[in-house]
């Protein structure tokens, strides 16, 4: 990868106008500030988006208390804080929409019409713009008004029910429904949209549901249900119903991840264990997933993989190309020999960035850090030509806020 200064960051004139909260928004415009896109937080004049007190606080680059996921996913913005409820906040934000590329919110549906900013209004006010709303179900539909989060979603696209542990749906600590039903199919579907406004000159309306997101990434099960089977969460081939694809404990209560699917990371995995006895015992060869033969074989590699600890197996497998892994910590995965090799890993005072989303050649991360609610109003204002009378007028009125 090259890293020149002189190079244009990709995403560099692109303006995105991202009045979303929490999650799934956030870290989709994450992405695309990555990249260089000018992103503007369009935050309330109260408390803003209220992920910045979501979790415990650390100390940021600068030496504040700042929230880390909210510092994380909110990096290389600016903020503009504003009422959103008055004519002259609506107004304001119409200015700003006739020179963005892109409008994204996640309120419930039809907020933004209430507010009188639906995608008529928008349309009409800049027809190249492109709006991009994210919800749990989408803009429509009987269950388009109800709230949710992530855990939810999981649960209604029928994601959660696969998820299992002893027997019961587990919950997962990587939100799926959020970031990919959410913030991915955000990105991917808003820079779709402004390809085509580029070419066309036309924007469109991007209505992305986070459950149907889900849904169509849900490819094996259903595909079990098109072959005439139902899909048992624990029992089938991807979620720990065959021995070669799953999660084992170690001697001092650590994990090994095996995921040799393949007949010949099968054979080269238990030749390493000292199991050359099962080589046969594999779904290729007609061990069915979740059947009495399956299980068993199961808990033979689970007693052998017992017998010795995670760095003695890690001795083992890291020469043998059999798709065995240690099953990492979260501080582990952040300290490891990839992640350094990589330079994926940033550290800002007390917060942890990762990024970017994958390497582009000539183009480097700047890394910002998260504005404060309202840190741009003043200088955002001044770029729409309003006089300084004019923005201190808007701020004594309480339709917009300077952060302090």
């Amino acid at each position: 990868m090259n890293d020149r200064s002189d190079n244009v960051a990709p995403l560099a004139g692109l303006r995105i106008l991202d009045l979303t909260r929490l999650l799934p928004g956030p870290a989709a415009t994450l992405h695309l500030a990555d990249f260089g896109a000018d992103v503007i937080k369009i935050e309330d004049t109260g408390a803003g988006d209220y992920l910045r007190d979501f979790a415990p606080k650390v100390a940021n680059a600068a030496g504040r208390p700042a929230n880390p996921v909210y510092e994380a996913t909110n990096r290389g913005k600016r903020s503009l804080a504003v009422d959103l409820k008055q004519p002259r906040g609506r107004a304001l934000l119409l200015e700003l929409a006739a020179g963005a590329d892109a409008l994204i919110e996640s309120f419930r549906p039809g907020v933004l019409a209430r507010l009188g900013l639906g995608w008529d209004v928008l349309h009409a006010r800049q027809p190249r713009l492109v709006l991009c709303s994210i919800s749990g179900y989408g803009q429509d539909g009987p269950l388009a008004p109800q709230a949710g989060h992530d855990i939810n979603y999981i649960a209604t696209s029928g994601v959660l029910d696969q998820i299992r542990a002893r027997g019961r749906p587990a919950v997962p600590n990587l939100q799926l429904g959020d970031l990919l039903g959410g913030a991915l199919t955000a990105l991917s579907t808003l820079l779709i949209a402004l390809l085509a406004a580029q070419r066309t000159g036309v924007g469109r309306w991007v209505d992305v549901a986070m459950t149907e997101a889900l849904l169509a990434h849900h490819y094996f099960p259903h595909a079990a249900l098109d072959a005439g089977s139902t899909p048992h969460g624990g029992d089938t081939l991807l979620t720990g119903g065959s021995a070669c694809y799953g999660v084992y404990e170690t001697a001092d209560g650590r994990f090994l991840a095996v995921g040799a699917l393949e007949d010949k990371f099968w054979r080269a995995f238990c030749e390493a264990a000292g199991l050359a006895e099962l080589t046969t015992r594999h779904w290729s060869q007609g061990e069915a997933p979740g059947s009495a033969a399956a299980q068993e074989t199961i808990e033979l590699v689970a007693t052998r993989l017992r017998s010795r600890t995670l760095a003695q197996w890690n001795d083992v497998f890291t020469a043998v190309d059999a798709c065995v892994t240690p099953v990492l910590t979260p501080a582990e995965a952040l300290a490891s020999e990839q992640a350094a090799a990589r330079g994926v890993v940033h550290h800002a005072g007390a917060v942890t960035a990762v990024g970017p989303l994958a390497r582009l050649s000539d183009h480097q991360l700047e890394l910002k850090p998260a504005p404060r609610a309202g840190e741009h109003t003043r200088p955002l204002l001044a770029e729409l030509g309003l006089s300084a009378d004019r923005i201190d007028a808007l701020i004594r009125d309480g339709i917009v806020r300077c952060a302090t």
